[in-house]
C-alpha cells in the first residue's frame, strides 16, 4: 500500500515539534486510534450487512447500537478506543477481541522480559518506566502461565525415529517444595539430540527430586512413546541408574560417559600447580588410538600420580565400561561426543536465565523459564560443526540402523 505525498502533507499539517508527531497526544497515537476504530466499524458493517448511516435491510433485525469505550495497553501507553456494538450482542470483532486489554505484542514483551530472567516485580517496574503502563502481577502471571500450554505441546511432540547422538545432562535449581515449603536443590534433566542431518534438538526436560533406574526408565519410555525407536550413542555424566534404564529401553545403544566431565571431576582433586601436568597425562588416556592403549596409559597415570592424587585413577576405572566405547569411534565422532559443546552452550543459556533468581516458588515456574531459555537456544543456530565427516562414519559403522 502506497500513501500519497498529498495525504502525508495533509496529515502533517500543524506538526511543528517532535512531540506533535510522537508525543502522548501526537499524530501517530491519534492516527492509530482512528484507524483501529475505522477497522472495527468495517468489521461491524460486514457483520450487519449495511453501511454506517444507511438503512438496514428489511429482513435485518439487528442494528448498530452505539459504542463502548475501552482502554488498551500497548507500547504507546494506554490507548482509548471506541468499539462499536450491535443490539443483540452477536458482533465478535477480530481486531480487538472481547475481553482483550493489550495490543502491540505486549504479551510477547512480557514473555521476553520473563525469559531474560526478570521477576514479576522487575517486569512491572520496566513496563511502567518504559511504557508508562501499570500492569498487575496477576496479569503478568497469566501471560507467562500461557507458556505452560506451549511447554506441554513441546514436551509431547513427535520425535524422529532415530538420533545418532543423545546427550543427557543435569543442572541444579533451587525450588520451593510444595509440601514442606522448604527450598530444595532439585535436578533439571535435559536431553539434547543430534539428528541424522546434524541439527541439535532438545528432546525434553524433566524436574525430579531423585534420580534412579525407575525415573530414567520412565524418561526412556516417554521418548519411545513419542516415536523414538533407536539411539546410536547416549552420552551421560554419571547419572544414577541411567545405563541400566537406557539399555533396557534401547538395547543396542552405546552408553558413553562424558569425557569432559570426567576430566573436570579429576582436576577438582588437584592442586592448582599440578592441574596442567595432570590434564596432559589424562589426555594421553582419552587420546589413545585403542582401548588397550588407553588402559596402558591409565596404568602409567596411576603409577605416576597415585601417591599424590590416589582417587583419580579409581574414578576412571569405575567408569571404564562407559569410557571404552569412545575408542571404537573415528576421530570425527570422538570430537563431537568428547567436547559436548552443544550441551555446554545450552547449559550456559539456561544458567544465564536463572542466575538472577534466588529460587523458584514451584516446579512450573522453573519449567517456564528453562523452556524459554531452550527456545532461545534453538533460535541461535542448531548445526553441529563438521557433521559431514561424522555422518559418513555413522553411515558406515551403524549401516542399517543409521539409514533405516
Amino acid at each position: 500500500m502506497t500513501i500519497s505525498k498529498e495525504l502525508l502533507d495533509e496529515l502533517l499539517k500543524g506538526c511543528e515539534r517532535p512531540e506533535d508527531l510522537l508525543g502522548d497526544a501526537g499524530l501517530m497515537k491519534e492516527l492509530k486510534i482512528r484507524l483501529m476504530e475505522r477497522m472495527l466499524g468495517a468489521e461491524l458493517t460486514a457483520h450487519l450487512g449495511y453501511e454506517d448511516g444507511k438503512d438496514a435491510p428489511p429482513n435485518q433485525p439487528n442494528r448498530r447500537n452505539g459504542t463502548t469505550s475501552k482502554r488498551l495497553k500497548g507500547q504507546d501507553g494506554e490507548v482509548p478506543i471506541s468499539v462499536p456494538r450491535d443490539r443483540d450482542g452477536s458482533f465478535e470483532p477480530e481486531l480487538v477481541k472481547k475481553g482483550q486489554t493489550r495490543i502491540d505484542g505486549m504479551d510477547d514483551k512480557i514473555i521476553g522480559l520473563y525469559a531474560a530472567g526478570l521477576t514479576v516485580r522487575d517486569i512491572r517496574a520496566h513496563l511502567e518506566d518504559v511504557y508508562g503502563l501499570q500492569v498487575s502481577p496477576d496479569l503478568i502471571s497469566r501471560v507467562t502461565d500461557a507458556v505452560l500450554d506451549e511447554v506441554r505441546e513441546w514436551q509431547s511432540r513427535a520425535l524422529d525415529r532415530m538420533y545418532p547422538i543423545v546427550i543427557f545432562d543435569a543442572l541444579r535449581v533451587k525450588i520451593r517444595d510444595a509440601d514442606s515449603r522448604m527450598v530444595k536443590n532439585k535436578a533439571v534433566y535435559v536431553a539434547l539430540g543430534v539428528n541424522r542431518d546434524g541439527l541439535r534438538e532438545v528432546l525434553g526436560l524433566w524436574i525430579a527430586d531423585n534420580e534412579g533406574v525407575k525415573f530414567w526408565l520412565s524418561v526412556m519410555n516417554e521418548l519411545k512413546n513419542r516415536g523414538l525407536q533407536d539411539v546410536l550413542i547416549a552420552v551421560v555424566d554419571g547419572l544414577k541408574g541411567f545405563p541400566e534404564a537406557i539399555t533396557a529401553a534401547f538395547p543396542e545403544a552405546a552408553v558413553q560417559t562424558c569425557i569432559v566431565h570426567l576430566v573436570r571431576h579429576s582436576l577438582n582433586f588437584c592442586a592448582w600447580k599440578d592441574r596442567k601436568a595432570v590434564a596432559v597425562d589424562l589426555r594421553a588416556i582419552y587420546g589413545a588410538a585403542t582401548a588397550d592403549q588407553a588402559a596402558a596409559q591409565l596404568d602409567a597415570f596411576e603409577q605416576k600420580w597415585a601417591g599424590k592424587y590416589a582417587s583419580i585413577a579409581p574414578a576412571w576405572r569405575r567408569a571404564w565400561q562407559e569410557v571404552i566405547p569412545f575408542f571404537a569411534f573415528d576421530p570425527a565422532i570422538r570430537k563431537i561426543i568428547y567436547t559436548t559443546n552443544a550441551i555446554e552452550s545450552l547449559n550456559r543459556v539456561i544458567r544465564k536465565s536463572i542466575k538472577t533468581r534466588g529460587s523458584f516458588p514451584t516446579d512450573d515456574e522453573a519449567t517456564k523459564l528453562i523452556y524459554l531459555a531452550i527456545r532461545n537456544f534453538e533460535k541461535d543456530g542448531r548445526n553441529v560443526r563438521e557433521w559431514f565427516a561424522a555422518r559418513n562414519q555413522f553411515a558406515i559403522m551403524f549401516d542399517e540402523r543409521f539409514n533405516a
